[in-house]
């Protein structure tokens, strides 16, 4: 496809003025052949798979950034959930894994890789119990290293049981890396609905249905429709669905472009564009900045939840009509720590965590990069996750936690963890007890639009 002189000049505004970037180029390496009953050997096998897969990755990536002038924020791996791996091993401690991924990530250069994750929609196994039980101690002694667990779907429910061993697991965590501010939990995600081709951090894997490997590429561009929307003030809602539908259209294209030629360059099948508007700390990177320029006097507001749906929905129209391998999550996130417009709102008590839930019925994810306070019980925690798990599943739409508690911190103090994931204000929560609830266990049954066969 030829650009003309002010497609081209359109697109170099937006990378010098507006933020757009590509957030990342993330390949995806199965390690289902690296199963093995000596723990030891498994791990010598996923050092030696990942670093012959992705030896290349980061120097193609800075090559293409340098050749096409666009920036590429990150480079990333993401590997199949571990537990379905470390299965096989004969051992109760899964942490050796996530070294062996860590080592093997930062010999390749990566910024981050994802995969240390289970998948328990339905039970758990041995192995995945394991897992699970290893993640504190797996994130706290590693950089890297990303760790996601599924708790339900909209096929199979939600297993209250694996709910109720993540608030712990969650609240371990943040322990164990106090003295990061909790920084361990920013790597952790609890999902329902997790997709299996993912490239955005920390709720990466490559899932079994995928290649052996695989190029996904996430694109993100919160400046440039909030630049965009700045021409159409005043104007009626459906001029500003059309505005953002064109712009994510450019966006997306752009990502087309780099996901082919990291492909073609590494000679690994393309998988597909995530267009997700994925913000960053620095002003003018906002998504509720975009949401203020529809009209709201803050993000939180009345008006919030159908703002964010009209936008999410107008991103992802304008990605299918640039790419038919639009995938990942797509759509436009909220995490609060990342996007200086959220910090703001929930620093003034306009934004609150009731709030944020209600806006995840209508966005990509879900309750992304929220701290809070040191002392939530573990049982708050999973009620939390619960209640996200249960938006996902009744609404057939990947919902996601990611929640720090900060120890030694409370409401309105800030916690800081530096780059992309920013800083975050300490935000209250309810302190009525879900305590019992959560000791039910057992598994919420999946709805009725699970019958869909």
């Amino acid at each position: 496809m030829l650009l003309s002189h002010s497609d081209i000049m359109e697109t170099v505004n937006m990378i010098s003025q507006q933020h757009l970037d590509i957030r990342t180029i993330t390949m995806g390496i199965t390690l289902l052949d690296c199963a093995d009953p000596n723990p030891a050997a498994a791990a010598g096998k996923i050092y030696d798979k990942i670093c012959r897969c992705a030896q290349n990755l980061v120097p193609t990536g800075e090559r293409i950034e340098k050749e096409l002038g666009i920036p590429i924020v990150n480079k990333r791996i993401s590997v199949t959930p571990m537990a379905l791996v470390a299965g096989a091993s004969d051992t109760e401690d899964y942490v050796p894994f996530a070294l062996a991924m860590d080592r093997a990530a930062k010999a390749c250069g990566v910024d981050f890789i994802g995969g240390f994750s289970a998948l328990v929609q339905k039970g758990m196994t041995v192995g995945d119990k394991r897992l699970i039980q290893s993640i504190p101690e797996a994130l706290a002694r590693t950089n890297i290293v990303c760790s996601s667990v599924n708790v339900g779907s909209t096929k199979a429910g939600i297993n209250m049981d694996a709910v109720a061993l993540m608030g712990r697991v969650i609240r371990r965590t943040a322990a164990l890396t106090a003295d990061q501010g909790g920084m361990g939990c920013a790597k952790l995600v609890v999902f329902c609905n997790a997709v299996e081709d993912n490239p955005f951090m920390a709720g990466a894997f490559h899932g079994v249905g995928e290649p052996e490997t695989v190029i996904n590429v996430g694109v993100s561009g919160p400046g440039v429709v909030h630049h965009a929307l700045q021409a159409v003030k005043g104007r009626p809602l459906d001029v500003v669905a059309e505005t953002v539908k064109k712009t994510a259209f450019h966006i997306t294209r752009m990502g087309q472009l780099v996901a082919q030629e990291a492909s073609k360059r590494l000679n690994v099948p393309f998988g597909v564009v995530d267009l997700s508007l994925a913000p960053t700390p620095a002003i003018g990177d906002s998504v509720a900045r975009i949401l203020e320029e529809m009209g709201l006097e803050t993000c939180g507001a009345h008006g919030t939840t159908a703002a964010l749906a009209l936008l999410n929905d107008a991103v992802k129209k304008g990605g299918v009509m640039a790419s038919s391998s639009v995938g990942g999550l797509s759509g436009a996130f909220i995490p609060v720590s990342e996007d200086e417009g959220m910090i703001a709102a929930a620093s003034s008590g306009v934004l609150t965590i009731d709030k944020l839930e209600a806006m995840t019925c209508v966005c990509s994810v879900g309750l992304d990069m929220i701290a809070v306070p040191g002392d939530t019980p573990a049982e708050t925690i999973s009620a939390i996750i619960a209640d996200e798990a249960a938006i996902g599943m009744v609404n057939a739409k990947t919902t996601a936690v990611r929640l720090i508690p900060a120890l030694g911190k409370q409401v309105g103090d800030m916690v800081s963890f530096g780059g992309l994931l920013g800083e975050a204000p300490v935000m209250p929560v309810h302190g009525e007890s879900a305590a019992t609830f959560i000791a039910r266990g057992g598994r919420i049954p999946a709805p009725m639009q699970s019958l869909k066969n």
